[in-house]
């Protein structure tokens, strides 16, 4: 059957897309973190139009106790929740209302309270009081997970380390939700329970199958307790009475059974692991193990296992256990934006063709619409890394991202188009396999099936190859052409690569580079700068391509004395200042849709020709380095210029952006700045003025770079820290082979 003819069915079929929103409020030690305060949903207008605009009409929203009783005696404050919440309806959004998510609870209790269960029931019964049309619930969210975060590993509050506060913990949560649920349901007796958990499964080497069978039986204990399963007989009855848990404790689930409406299952591609007893392969974080064994626990994708695994299989397993009716909650992986896309279209389809095999599943989640902070560091720190979503806030403005239209898309039934999309993602090829070879990455890259290219102009210059690289490492079918393969100034000669390679998009990675020789070579420097993307950016438009391009800070003529943005007026100074201004121009003038992409000063780990690696290796050789003292830039790190601009192409962005690392600075404390990180001698660096170094071309003394788009690149320091990592790390280099 054709995908149009799935997608068509899946509109009339059983199967929702339902949306959610990152909303944890984690305890590390005395300090709460708040992801919605984070991402300023609670101070931003728009958000929920936003959502609403994606056409779901379901939607995981948080009215969670840590925030809005923080003290047991004060009166709740409704009013925010209450418009939000009226809002939603208003739009015909149902929403699924979160009350604890992977929390402990406010400051008065926490999971390990005798008293969690009772008073989680208490704000239960405030929320529907309040609320009493919401149909459906999620009281605890992933209790299972949090009770092993919070009390087997130690990660958040109140940070055990043993199987006994594990056990306590999860007890106290599937208590509460069962308390919670009650006393909802003598206000709302149609309310019904969404419970979540991860959806995992854990694979082994053949020693360690004890151990992986107990976390086999343990993953499903937050159902099995709701179900009323867990009695004498059932394998983990025994396991909570040789931890001292009395059974009046478990006979409480006997007696208030609590089956959800419909079972939540949170699926990451990481919630498979893989348990080996040779821990010594693998890196020492991976390292743990039991009172017997010490072994390794990772990812399961990662490694080349042979034992049966995946989303479908354990979708088969929770029905064959529970045959209640079934729902992904929560969709989401931190990645480019092409495998964000990639992995909610599998699961979709998963999802769809399990339900045409007769297992009852409601619904699949894209999850954190609004994107989220800090699961890099599992939220165990306040330096908080944001992963985009549908929506991109990490600049404070909400910009969709191309998993809006994909998720408009399945939605209202209609194919979503796009060659990305039709490639298998990264856990599908053996380039996932990180732990095999001392840890070196596979030197092969993926093969690719028929589908369109992004083709990239400037396979030998820095640019070109980095995104050749980069396009290997994220999967992105890709042809690399030289100026020998076509010729960018020549209309023929691009027709002819176009229709040879029939490419979805191209990137002009090419030019005149060469600030100073620039000055004399006139024709040369504006034929490949401005004619050049001239020529690209038409063809583009008459085949319906999308085309991005590079600008320069140069620009603009230095005048100002904050960073520049977008929309100030340019004025360049020199000759390849004015190459890329005509070019700006000239390609939005014929291709209004095209990508113009202005950045400065880059440089990367691949190759030595950057000012950067010509610190390094000046002063390495105990020799001076003469820098400008008087000239402001704005340093780019390659790696971040290329992924950044791969994503906006994706989302299909459009006009004049500037894309920096964050963070002006002149050339002389770059380079000095270059040195301390290094270990090498400072005092050799030479700041000098400008007009002493013999320039041909004139530099405006001020072109650092700020975008009021809100994409922002992180941190020069960050930067610079990560230039380092890579060129100390001993890693295989992937070059982009059989796609040049």
């Amino acid at each position: 059957m054709s995908t149009d003819k799935k997608l068509q069915q899946a509109s009339s079929s059983n199967l929702e897309l339902w949306g959610g929103i990152e909303c944890t409020i984690n305890r590390i030690n005395d300090s709460y973190l708040d992801q919605l305060e984070y991402a300023n949903h609670y101070r931003r207008e728009n958000d929920l139009s936003l959502i609403v605009g994606l056409g779901i009409k379901t939607l995981r929203y948080p009215i969670l106790w840590e925030r809005h009783q923080p003290n047991p005696e004060a009166e709740i404050d409704w009013s925010w929740t209450e418009k939000q919440l009226s809002f939603l309806t208003s739009h015909g959004i149902k929403p699924i209302a979160g009350l604890v998510h992977h929390g402990s609870g406010p400051v008065y209790t926490n999971l390990l309270d005798e008293n969690f269960s009772e008073e989680l029931a208490k704000y239960a019964e405030k929320v529907a009081t309040k609320f009493p049309w919401i149909e459906y619930y999620t009281p605890v969210n992933e209790p299972l997970t949090t009770a092993r975060f919070s009390g087997l590993y130690g990660f958040w509050y109140p940070h055990a380390k043993n199987d006994v506060s594990f056990a306590k913990m999860l007890l106290n949560q599937i208590k509460g939700v069962v308390l919670a649920m009650q006393i909802i349901r003598r206000i709302n007796p149609s309310a019904k329970l969404v419970q979540t958990e991860d959806l995992g499964k854990t694979y082994c080497s053949p020693s360690l199958q004890y151990q992986a069978n107990f976390e086999n039986e343990r993953r499903w204990l937050t159902y099995d307790l709701l179900c009323g399963n867990v009695k004498p007989g059932h394998k983990m009855w025994d396991y909570f009475l040789r931890l001292g848990i009395p059974k009046a404790s478990l006979n409480f689930f006997l007696k208030n059974i609590c089956p959800p409406d419909i079972m939540g299952f949170n699926h990451y591609i990481t919630s498979e692991r893989f348990l080996d007893e040779d821990y010594k392969k693998y890196p020492s974080f991976t390292h743990g193990g039991n009172e017997l064994q010490v072994y390794a626990d990772v990812e399961a994708v990662r490694v080349p296992h042979e034992q049966p695994g995946g989303l479908s299989i354990l979708l088969k397993e929770a029905w064959e256990r529970f045959r209640l009716p079934m729902a992904i909650t929560e969709v989401q992986l931190n990645c480019g934006r092409e495998d964000q896309a990639r992995w909610l279209k599998e699961v979709w389809d998963i999802c769809f063709k399990l339900n045409e095999e007769g297992l009852n599943i409601k619904a699949v989640t894209a999850w954190a619409l609004l994107g989220s902070y800090g699961w890099n560091r599992l939220l165990t720190s306040k330096k908080m890394d944001y992963e985009p979503g549908a929506f991109d806030v990490g600049s404070g403005f909400p910009r969709a991202t191309v998993l809006a239209s994909v998720i408009k898309s399945l939605v209202s039934g209609q194919k979503y188009s796009h060659p990305l999309i039709e490639h298998k993602g990264w856990w599908h090829s053996d380039i996932r396999f990180i732990y095999e070879n001392s840890f070196k990455a596979k030197t092969a890259l993926p093969d690719y099936d028929n589908s369109q290219p992004v083709l990239i102009i400037g396979k030998h210059g820095t640019l070109g190859k980095a995104f050749g690289k980069i396009c290997g490492f994220r999967y992105i079918n890709f042809k690399l052409l030289s100026r020998q393969d076509v010729d960018i100034t020549n209309e023929d000669q691009i027709e002819e690569a176009i229709k040879k390679y029939n490419p979805w998009a191209i990137i002009n990675a090419a030019g005149f580079v060469r600030v100073d020789d620039a000055e004399t070579e006139i024709e040369k420097c504006f034929n490949d700068n401005s004619r050049g993307a001239y020529l690209l950016a038409s063809a583009c438009k008459k085949y319906g391509l999308q085309f991005m391009t590079f600008s320069s800070a140069l620009v603009f003529d230095g005048t100002k004395q904050d960073p520049y943005l977008e929309g100030d007026k340019i004025n360049p100074l020199n000759i390849y200042g004015r190459s890329k201004a005509e070019a700006e121009s000239g390609v939005l003038n014929i291709n209004p849709n095209s990508l113009v992409i202005r950045t400065s000063s880059f440089f990367g780990p691949w190759d030595e020709y950057n000012f950067v690696s010509n610190v390094v290796n000046t002063l390495s050789a105990n020799n001076n380095f003469v820098a400008a003292a008087d000239i402001f830039i704005s340093p780019t790190y390659v790696p971040d210029l290329v992924n950044v601009s791969l994503d906006l192409l994706i989302d299909k962005e459009k006009g004049i952006w500037h894309l920096t690392n964050n963070g002006g600075i002149t050339w002389a404390n770059l380079a000095r700045k270059v040195s301390d990180k290094a270990g090498l001698d400072t005092d050799l660096v030479e700041a000098q003025p400008m007009h002493l170094l013999n320039w041909k071309a004139p530099r405006p003394r001020y072109s650092v770079l700020k975008s009021e788009k809100g994409i922002l690149l992180p941190s020069l320091e960050n930067a610079l820290m990560r230039y380092f990592e890579e060129h100390k790390s001993v890693s295989v280099e992937l070059e982009p082979v059989g796609n040049n």
